[in-house]
């Protein structure tokens, strides 16, 4: 079963959403605010992703912004990182779509299309 995570007011996360519903695919629904993912659900999806782990943050958030993690990330270990992300699910770029073998950050129909087999 796919894992969804998402915050219900965001327009990106909606829009997947209806996308995965439309297409017929069956996913856990979870609200990143409420249920915020932990260091160690980060750090198995950011080994399963290939991607880097600034990817994982949510660079356009006010609290990104707020705690000026622009200039401090650089700085910053990957496991400081994620346990900075598993803190509170608003550093975390949504929506994130985790399979058994890949994990999505943002939404790009395109390549969720390729992860699920979707022609």
């Amino acid at each position: 079963m796919l894992l969804f995570l998402e915050y219900p007011k965001c327009t990106t996360c909606q829009k997947a959403k209806k996308w995965l519903t439309e297409q017929g695919v069956e996913f856990e629904d979870r609200d990143i605010k409420l249920q915020n993912p932990t260091f160690e659900e980060l750090s198995e999806w950011y080994a399963k992703s290939g991607l880097p782990l600034k990817s994982f943050f949510n660079t356009s958030g006010l609290l990104y912004k707020s705690m000026g993690l622009k200039d401090k990330l650089s700085e910053m270990t990957e496991e400081t990182q994620l346990k900075l992300l598993s803190t509170d699910g608003m550093l975390v770029k949504r929506p994130l779509l985790v399979g058994a073998d890949f994990v999505l950050t943002g939404f790009r129909a395109e390549k969720w299309a390729a992860a699920l087999g979707i022609k």
